[in-house]
């Protein structure tokens, strides 16, 4: 593996040059993991183009769908700690 000299002077001063290779194992995982759902997320999409999913019809719509369930959640914990 070649890594420009200016990077490896960077990650050095960021963790030391006796953590560059537990550096560098940590920074390939998160990219592997973010490519898996890339790759995931790309061929999911527009699977549910053909499902009726109330709420989901619009961006907008979908924004509020969520703000609606993030009001009934905090109403519940609201509720319960009033009767704790």
């Amino acid at each position: 593996m070649i890594i420009p000299e200016t990077l490896l002077h960077e990650v050095d001063a960021l963790v030391g040059p006796r953590r560059r290779s537990e550096f560098f194992v940590e920074a390939a995982r998160e990219k592997v993991t973010r490519e898996k759902l890339r790759h995931v997320a790309h061929d999911l999409a527009g699977s549910l183009r053909k499902v009726e999913a109330p709420g989901w019809e619009t961006p907008e719509a979908a924004s509020e769908w969520v703000r609606q369930l993030r009001q009934e959640n905090e109403e519940r914990t609201f509720s319960a700690e009033l009767e704790a």
